[in-house]
C-alpha cells in the first residue's frame, strides 16, 4: 500500500524487489532496514509518499520538497543557424527529455504547455537550471531560453516574493564591495563577523530575484576568493524595485559572417562579443552597447576597395582581445526582449524576435 500527502492509500502490487550490491542490482526477497531498493511495479509515486503493508498501513513523518523560486522557458532553437551545431529537438522530444529530468531531480517543475513557444521549467534557483542547460547541451542539442524569472504569490492583496538566507566569506577589503551590491539590491545585512587572517563571515537577507547572475560579479569583486551559499528562508513582502540593467545591446542587421574591419569600426560604441570569421545573423547581438538602448549594427561590414586603398591595410587593424561567452555570462546579460541560444559548440545571445522590422511593430504595439 502507498499512503500519499493527506493520508490518501492506494494499492499496489510489487512485480520484483531488487537492492544494491556494489553498483550492481539483485533481485532479492526481502530487504532489511536502511536497505536502498528497487520496485518494479508502481507508479504514481512521489517524494515523501510511505510504502508499506496493507497489515499495518502507516506513514512516516513525510518529506517535504521546497518549492521552486526560480522559472526559465525552455525551447527549440529557431535561429537561422539551428541544426548546424548539434540536433535540434522537437517541442516532444524537449518536453519528453525535460520530464525525464523531473523523475531524477525532484525540485524540478515542468509545464507541459506550450506557451510562447517554449515550456516552463520551475526550479530552486538560477544555478540548477544552468547544469540542466549544459547537460542537454553535452547531449548534443541545440535549445532556446529565456531570462530566469522570479516566481512571485499574492497573499491577502500582497505580493510576496522569495527571500534567500546568504552567507559569504571574503576578505575583509572586498567586504565593501559585496555590501554595496547587496544593499543595492535591497539586501538586507544580519551578521558581520571579522576573523583572524582578515577574512570576515557575512550574512543577508536577500530576495531571490537579486541574486540572478550576481554569482559571476561577486567573483569578479572578491578577485575569486570569496565563498557564497545562499538556502530558502521564506516568503515576504515584495521589496520594491531596483535597476538591474543600465545598458544596451549591439544586433546584427544581416546574416554573414564577422569581419575585422567591421568589427574594428563597433569597438568604440561598446563590448564586442564575437571575433572575425564567427557567423552572424540579423537579430543577433554582437556585443553591449556603451548607452542604454539598442544601435543596429553591421559587423560583416568589409572596407570598401579603390586604386587609393588596398585591402592588405586591414592587416594592420587590431582588434581588443574578448572574453569567451559562457552560459552564465549570457544569462546575465538577458533582458526580456532577449535569449540565449544554446549549441554544443556556440553560446550566443539573440533577440527573441529577430526581424527590426518586427521589433519596432512589436514595440509600437506595446506602447499603444
Amino acid at each position: 500500500m502507498c499512503i500519499g500527502d493527506g493520508g490518501e492509500r492506494k494499492n499496489l502490487n510489487v512485480s520484483k524487489l531488487q537492492t544494491y550490491s556494489g553498483i550492481n542490482l539483485i533481485e532479492a526477497e526481502n530487504v532489511l532496514p536502511g536497505d536502498i531498493i528497487v520496485l518494479s511495479g508502481i507508479e504514481d509515486v512521489k517524494i515523501g509518499d510511505t510504502i508499506c503493508t496493507r497489515d499495518a498501513p502507516k506513514a512516516l513523518p513525510r518529506i517535504v520538497i521546497d518549492e521552486p523560486t526560480v522559472a526559465m522557458r525552455f525551447s527549440v532553437n529557431t535561429s537561422p543557424l539551428a541544426g548546424t551545431e548539434g540536433k535540434n529537438p522537437t517541442s516532444t522530444q524537449l518536453l519528453e527529455r525535460l520530464k525525464k529530468e523531473t523523475l531524477k531531480n525532484v525540485s524540478l517543475q515542468v509545464d507541459e504547455e506550450n506557451i510562447g513557444g517554449g515550456f516552463l521549467v520551475r526550479s530552486r534557483g538560477e544555478f540548477q537550471l544552468v547544469i540542466l542547460i549544459k547537460m542537454l547541451r553535452r547531449e548534443g542539442c541545440e535549445l532556446g531560453v529565456t531570462r530566469p524569472e522570479v516566481i512571485f504569490k499574492y497573499k491577502d492583496g500582497k505580493k510576496l516574493e522569495p527571500i534567500e538566507h546568504l552567507d559569504i566569506d571574503c576578505a575583509e577589503a572586498y567586504a565593501g564591495n559585496v555590501t554595496i551590491k547587496l544593499s543595492g539590491h535591497k539586501g538586507r545585512m544580519l551578521v558581520y563577523i571579522s576573523h583572524e587572517g582578515g577574512r570576515v563571515h557575512l550574512k543577508f537577507s536577500v530576495p531571490s530575484r537579486a541574486l540572478i547572475g550576481y554569482r559571476d560579479q561577486f567573483l569578479t569583486d572578491t578577485k575569486g576568493t570569496g565563498i557564497m551559499n545562499a538556502s530558502m528562508s521564506g516568503y515576504e513582502e515584495y521589496r520594491g524595485d531596483f535597476d538591474e540593467f543600465s545598458n544596451g545591446f549591439l544586433v546584427s542587421d544581416q546574416a554573414g559572417k564577422g569581419v575585422t574591419y567591421g568589427l574594428y569600426n563597433l569597438e568604440p560604441h561598446g563590448q564586442l562579443f564575437i571575433t572575425p570569421g564567427e557567423s552572424v545573423y540579423e537579430g543577433m547581438i554582437v556585443g553591449q552597447h556603451n548607452q542604454d538602448f539598442d544601435l543596429v549594427v553591421n559587423p560583416s561590414k568589409e572596407k570598401n576597395l579603390s586604386n587609393m586603398r588596398s585591402v592588405l591595410k586591414d592587416e594592420a587593424l587590431t582588434l581588443t582581445p574578448i572574453q569567451p561567452m559562457t552560459l552564465e555570462r549570457a544569462i546575465l546579460l538577458l533582458q526580456n526582449e532577449e535569449m540565449v541560444e544554446v549549441t554544443p559548440k556556440s553560446i550566443r545571445v539573440r533577440k527573441i524576435i529577430l526581424s527590426a522590422v518586427d521589433r519596432k511593430k512589436n514595440a509600437r504595439a506595446s506602447a499603444s
